[in-house]
């Protein structure tokens, strides 16, 4: 595999980047990511790493376009409202980069079938905005040692972290047992825009190689306050999804 002369010219500005290159930008064009929802977190990060480069991303997402959806989940529109939210994505992600595979799946996550839609990726984003289907997809993570960059948001406040099975806390060791929300959580639209933009950040570093990622730190962002707080976190050896896994 190489960078023909168009990727090499759009992917300039990254390419030069210290200890990036062509080396680190082929590694991207190698990544298999998938984005488990496509709303106000799925949208910004399918953006941003359809923009930087990464082979083939997979959508997962079996709701349609909502009007109340429109503050903050970028890529749909007005014209998109009833769309399954996926074909709202694939279309605009391929119009901005036709380089990059864009798998669509219009299903929503579940115990079943959490394993199979992540075989064979490199890396999971974790964009969704319930947290059954949170540990669904945390444990799938778990068992086949796939990385999984954790996101959610409410209101002004946001936080994420990046999991490496064996190495790093899984969501059921942060959170013990799954969050109970009732009806829907506030949002103002950047919120989202922010920690899914962390996210991605995450994963172009986890990719290429760059940096330190957020292993074992849960980042708290307060858009009211404007600050960022980081709160250590650690592997439970008594987690029930990865406690039995040892270093």
């Amino acid at each position: 595999m190489s960078l023909n002369i168009k990727e090499l010219t759009r992917y300039n500005r990254q390419i030069i980047i210290e200890g990036w290159g062509e080396l680190g930008q082929l590694k991207l064009k190698s990544a298999k990511i998938v984005i488990a929802g496509v709303g106000g977190l799925g949208c910004p990060a399918s953006l941003y790493l359809t923009a930087a480069g990464v082979g083939e991303i997979k959508l997962i997402d079996n709701e349609k376009v909502e009007l109340s959806n429109l503050n903050r989940q970028i890529l749909h529109w007005e014209k998109d409202i009833g769309k399954f939210k996926v074909d709202s994505a694939a279309e605009k992600l391929k119009k901005i980069n036709n380089e990059v595979e864009i798998i669509i799946e219009k299903l929503a996550i579940t115990k079943e079938n959490a394993s199979k839609l992540i075989e064979g990726f490199d890396l999971v984003i974790d964009a969704l905005d319930n947290f059954e289907a949170r540990f669904y997809l945390n444990k799938a993570c778990v068992e086949k040692g796939i990385p999984m960059i954790h996101g959610a948001i409410e209101g002004f406040e946001g936080r994420f972290t990046t999991i490496i099975p064996k190495v790093s806390p899984c969501l059921a060791c942060i959170y013990g047992k799954i969050p109970f929300y009732k009806g829907k959580f506030p949002v103002v639209g950047v919120t989202p825009a922010v920690i899914a933009a962390l996210q991605s950040m995450e994963a172009i570093k986890l990719i290429v190689g760059l940096g330190k990622l957020t292993i074992n730190r849960l980042i708290v962002f307060n858009g009211l306050s404007m600050e960022f707080d980081e709160i250590k976190i650690e592997r439970n050896n008594k987690c029930k999804i990865c406690g039995d896994i040892k270093n």
